[in-house]
C-alpha cells in the first residue's frame, strides 16, 4: 500500500518536503583551532609587543558538537510542527497530529 523508495539517499526530505522515510541529517563541524608557532601580537596593557601562547587541543569536540546538532534539529522540528499542528495547549497539537495521522493512513 502506498509508494516507497528502495533507498533512503535522500535522508527523509524531497524538496523540502519529508517523503515519510527516517529524517537522517548529514553534518560537518571545522578542527579545533591549534596554534604550533606562537604569533606576534601586542600586549593592550603594556603596548609592548608580546607573542601569543602555543595552543594544542587533543581532545575530540565531536561528542559535544553532535548533542548540540541533535538539540538544534529538534528545535527546528519542533518550530516545524507547531506550524503545522498548531493550538493553545500541547493537548490541542497533540489531537491536529493524531487527527492528520488518521488522514493520511486513509488515503
Amino acid at each position: 500500500k502506498g509508494f516507497y523508495r528502495k533507498t533512503n539517499s535522500a535522508g527523509g526530505l524531497e524538496g523540502g518536503v519529508t517523503n515519510g522515510e527516517p529524517i537522517i541529517l548529514r553534518a560537518v563541524m571545522k578542527p579545533i583551532s591549534t596554534l604550533g608557532n606562537p604569533l606576534r601580537t601586542v600586549d593592550f596593557k603594556t603596548k609592548k609587543e608580546a607573542f601569543s601562547f602555543k595552543e594544542r587541543a587533543d581532545i575530540c569536540a565531536l561528542p559535544s558538537a553532535s548533542v548540540v546538532g541533535e538539540a538544534v534539529v529538534a528545535i527546528e522540528l519542533a518550530k516545524v510542527m507547531g506550524e503545522k499542528f498548531a493550538g493553545d495547549s500541547l493537548a490541542e497539537m497533540k489531537r491536529n497530529f493524531s487527527t492528520y495521522l488518521r488522514y493520511v493512513r486513509g488515503l
